[in-house]
């Protein structure tokens, strides 16, 4: 597949990039996909909710009445489920929610979603972009000027770069992640995939990038 390189004023630069069929071309498989957004979202909750057991509540422990000839039914102490302020029987207890996925189910899952965005050409590979100091007034034009300015975007770096970073954290459309970091699910999220210049060459140069 090849990607023209743009400007950071949305022009063609002439220069293209070659992104690789394994991974921008295969048909996509909506399952693997699914499964990794799930594992994805799973993994963000917390987990913590509880519940006191009757062991945990507060109340005294002596049997309320002795065990025959009141007539009424058998009781042990006032922290007994039955009771108000008693311990909870069956509650949830703290665990976690992640589950395990096999490497290769996650890879495949990324390279469907690349390869789906692909499709729509929803992929945009910009020149590198460097700022002397965080803008984010500059970088929201950069992105209009590529005509995703309305679209929630993915921007791709390479590498780390603070000033890029902070230019766009505040803009509440725009996610700016580095390509080791890529995921199925901000792949899925987004309505955009704009990378570097630098970013996308390292497709090219090694098509195990996306499952590093």
């Amino acid at each position: 597949m090849q990607a023209d390189v743009l400007n950071i004023k949305g022009e063609k630069t002439g220069r293209t990039i070659e992104l690789p069929d394994e991974i921008f071309g295969v048909e996509p498989n909506t399952h693997v996909v699914y499964l990794a957004v799930k594992q994805y979202l799973a993994a963000q909750r917390h987990g913590n909710h509880k519940v006191k057991t009757r062991a945990e509540v507060q109340g005294a422990s002596r049997k309320l009445h002795r065990q025959k000839g009141t007539g009424g039914a058998r009781k042990g102490n006032i922290r007994n489920p039955l009771y108000k302020g008693g311990g909870t029987v069956f509650g949830p207890k703290p665990h976690a929610y992640d589950f395990k996925l096999n490497r290769k189910v996650k890879d495949l899952a990324k390279i469907s979603a690349l390869s789906a965005k692909a499709k729509e050409n929803s992929v945009v590979v910009v020149e590198d972009v460097t700022m002397g100091s965080p803008k984010t007034k500059d970088f929201a034009g950069i992105l209009s000027n590529l005509k995703v300015g309305d679209k929630k975007a993915l921007f791709v770096i390479p590498e780390y770069n603070d000033n890029v970073y902070m230019s766009s954290r505040n803009i509440p459309s725009v996610l700016t992640t580095l390509l080791s970091d890529l995921n199925t699910y901000d792949l899925v999220n987004a309505d955009v995939i704009v990378f570097t210049e630098s970013a996308a060459k390292i497709f090219s140069e090694d098509d195990a990038a996306v499952t590093a």
